[in-house]
């Protein structure tokens, strides 16, 4: 079994072939997600379009962007509710 090596950068960076795509889903997802972080949700997206190659799938724009606002209502909605 290969073992994975972990990036020092602190996690996945996309191929620079998909920098456009990947930026172009992060953007989009960040107008909609404004009380999350702008580096979470690049996170969440390079995250989930490696989840897709991992498994062997054929990653588009679009499916890692309705993956990757799943994940983000997920977290969204599991937020505590704040105290007043």
């Amino acid at each position: 079994m290969p073992v994975l090596a972990a990036r020092i950068s602190g996690g996945p960076s996309p191929e620079p072939v998909l920098r456009g795509p990947v930026e172009l889903v992060t953007d989009r997802l960040a107008a909609e997600f404004l009380t999350v972080p702008l580096s979470a949700v690049a996170r969440c997206v390079a995250d989930t379009w490696a989840c897709g190659e991992h498994l062997g799938l054929d990653v588009t724009p679009e499916i890692v962007e309705r993956v990757a606002r799943e994940r983000l209502l997920g977290l969204v909605n599991s937020a505590p509710p704040s105290r007043r």
